[in-house]
């Protein structure tokens, strides 16, 4: 494909993105400065239609872009779209007063739906990829104890341990000084190691009791590890003027956990990707596209991204997916 051919097919699908209506050669000529007559226009689109780049939905209709031609156009963007000033500042100040990391996500997936008006998505940061920052050990009775895990990205896991002999605060001071010198700063992944060695370190008096610390701990790393999603948008759908084949399993399929970490992706790098159409493994998702990226404060914990019809502003949605995933790890970074 010449530059002017692929200078047609953008101009094809930014109208069509635009207007929603099928696009002619005359539109193309009149809105669009391409430099050549509307015959030439007419042939280039003849050779974009026959390569499968656009077609024609019915009979003496213009065109409209395949899902191989948004494909291509999305490749061959030159930059994308940032957002503007007003924009970068309202997201900052937005996502910067949340509190928590729940105020954090929902923050996050509401506001990605509303800058792009698409169905946005957002996997709360995994607990596989975390680290410990601190872990919390309290005396609420003779024989109770409340332990609270943070991990380096905000996550919180609180169990609450009955024991079968007492214990006095000077034990437990202790044995939260010898929890955290070997948890600490440690990937969540190496935990059960370290956890299995940990009651030979305690006292004789204690060993028991760090034992039974150790295994409250290993359930919550286990029972913690199943990774949630929060959603956001799913009424765009139904608004999209583009009618999308199936809307009720797809709106089945965004309550689906699973399915929706298989359709963000199970990759650990933070490149910005784009699904288009038949691109997406799951099958409700077939008629649809998918922008997302990865996220995290220095390393990949989580994704997020939106999905919406094959006719999207690319150029502008990309441009959203990935500030608010920038912000939203420089948030994770400071709060570390």
């Amino acid at each position: 494909m010449d530059d002017r051919k692929l200078q047609v097919l953008r101009a094809i699908v930014e109208d069509y993105v635009a207007t929603q209506e099928p696009v002619g050669s005359k539109a193309l000529t009149v809105n669009h400065e391409l430099g050549v007559s509307a015959a030439t226009v007419r042939n280039d689109m003849a050779w974009l239609e026959e390569a499968g780049y656009i077609h024609q939905p019915h009979t003496s209709a213009g065109r409209i872009p395949t899902d191989q031609g948004y494909r291509l156009f999305v490749d061959r963007l030159e930059r994308i779209q940032p957002l503007s000033s007003a924009e970068r500042r309202a997201v900052n100040r937005y996502l910067s007063d949340a509190g928590d990391l729940d105020d954090v996500v929902t923050r996050t997936v509401r506001l990605l739906s509303q800058l792009t008006h698409q169905v946005a998505v957002v996997q709360y940061p995994s607990l596989n990829r975390s680290t410990v920052r601190h872990i919390e050990l309290l005396r609420l009775a003779p024989q109770r104890l409340l332990l609270v895990v943070i991990t380096d990205t905000g996550r919180v896991e609180q169990r609450h341990i009955e024991l079968a002999e007492e214990i006095d605060e000077d034990h437990t001071n202790e044995l939260r000084t010898l929890i955290n010198e070997k948890l600490i700063s440690q990937p969540i992944v190496e935990a059960p190691e370290i956890l299995s060695n940990m009651p030979a370190e305690a006292r004789p008096e204690l060993r028991d009791i760090a034992a039974a610390l150790g295994r409250v701990l290993l359930d919550a790393f286990i029972d913690s590890s199943e990774e949630r999603i929060a959603v956001a948008g799913a009424a765009n759908l139904t608004r999209s003027n583009t009618p999308l084949m199936g809307v009720t399993p797809l709106l089945e399929a965004l309550e689906e956990e699973v399915v929706l970490m298989r359709l963000l992706g199970a990759g650990s790098n933070s490149n910005l990707t784009v699904r288009i159409g038949d691109e997406n493994d799951v099958e409700s998702f077939r008629n649809t596209t998918v922008v997302a990226t990865g996220y995290g404060p220095g390393s990949v914990v989580g994704h997020m991204g939106v999905v919406g019809p094959t006719r999207m502003d690319y150029p502008a949605t990309m441009a959203a997916v990935r500030a608010v995933a920038r912000y939203v790890s420089e948030i994770l970074e400071r709060n570390r």
